[in-house]
């Protein structure tokens, strides 16, 4: 991208386990990272219930580098913490599209998600974020998402909760909900600082 536009920063987006890596990477490459939008992003984990029960499977997933993604778990993604927020087609096309490369992949992220939070400090992220969460997400709290929030370091930051959506805020019902407030974070016009000298 930088060969082909000659732009050194760029824009990220990352969901759930996605915005893990995309935090990470604004910690490592903060001179590479222009607006940061994290969806359906986890920190501490404390208090999600969802966590809370997949850490029942944290000696598996520290002993086995590959963890089952069936047809049954993909479509536990659209139903397990709000039915109705997701569309079950888009669940059966999402299987569809998988299916053909197997029905399992690394636990990393999972064994990450249950063992090893946090791993994104906010302090370290410099970049202006967007912290997007689904009102129903059984993975990012709202208290979580709040405590992260409060110590990033730059002022040019919103928390956004999108009603009616859950985790996967990107392939649900709303998810023009999602489209709208990250396309005005991404376009906020540059700020004019009248005390800048």
């Amino acid at each position: 991208m930088i060969k082909e536009t000659g732009q050194r920063r760029a824009h990220f987006f990352g969901e759930s386990s996605g915005g893990l890596r995309a935090g990470a990477f604004a910690m490592a490459y903060p001179d590479r990272v222009d607006r940061l939008v994290l969806a359906a992003f986890t920190y501490t984990g404390e208090g999600s219930p969802t966590l809370t029960d997949r850490a029942k499977q944290l000696e598996f997933y520290k002993t086995h580098n590959r963890r089952p993604r069936d047809r049954e778990m993909i479509r536990s993604i659209f139903t397990r913490d709000k039915a109705g927020t997701a569309d079950p087609a888009v669940a059966d096309a999402l299987a569809n599209a998988e299916m053909p490369f197997g029905d399992s992949v690394p636990t990393g992220t999972y064994l990450d998600m249950s063992a090893n939070l946090p791993v994104v400090d906010p302090l370290k992220v410099h970049a202006p974020v967007l912290l997007v969460r689904g009102e129903y997400d059984g993975i990012a709290t709202e208290d979580d998402l709040v405590s992260f929030f409060r110590k990033l370091p730059n002022r040019d930051r919103q928390l956004i909760v999108l009603p009616g959506m859950s985790h996967s805020v990107v392939l649900g019902l709303n998810r023009d909900q999602l489209w709208h407030v990250m396309r005005s974070f991404l376009q906020m016009p540059q700020r004019h600082d009248s005390l800048a000298t």
